[in-house]
């Protein structure tokens, strides 16, 4: 029930976030151009190839935004439905652009957008599976210990 609530609250604040950033009327790096390119600049300096310009901070930036919200969408689900999570956020992605599209006309919806952003939510989902297993593992091994440790009866399942 913990799981579930901290699940939920933090999906609430990460699609909050999500939706300020991509349903404003106008675009969010708008007026921080120059300090993008002061960031790449020093991404360059400190070896960062040079073809990794704008094109490519946007689409990492896009990447980085959705993978907290793949994590706690995929928490919120039971375990064995967790995979739900992985159609969802290409589906919530492609309906931001097309919102984007047809009633923001300052925004720029692109296909690479959804790509990305699914590419983030689907890590963050990978995330919580593995966040997920190892839980299950170190659960299984705490109650092996204890049963040779008498510590705990636990009953098989009938």
């Amino acid at each position: 029930m913990v799981r579930l609530l901290i699940a939920a609250a933090g999906l609430g604040m990460c699609l909050a976030v999500v939706l300020l950033a991509t349903l404003s009327p106008t675009p969010i790096d708008r007026g921080y151009e120059s300090a993008i390119e002061r960031v790449l600049s020093v991404l360059h300096r400190n070896g960062v190839p040079n073809w990794f310009g704008y094109g490519w901070f946007e689409f990492s930036a896009n990447v980085a935004m959705f993978v907290p919200l793949g994590f706690f969408l995929a928490l919120v689900f039971p375990t064995r439905f967790l995979w739900v999570a992985l159609p969802l956020i290409p589906a919530l992605s492609a309906t931001l652009e097309m919102v984007q599209y047809f009633v923001l006309p300052a925004r720029f919806a692109t296909v690479n957008d959804v790509i990305a952003n699914s590419l983030g939510g689907w890590i963050g989902v990978a995330v919580a599976g593995m966040v997920v297993v190892a839980v299950h593992v170190r659960d299984r091994r705490v109650i092996r210990i204890w049963r040779e440790k008498n510590v705990i009866e636990v009953r098989e399942p009938l």
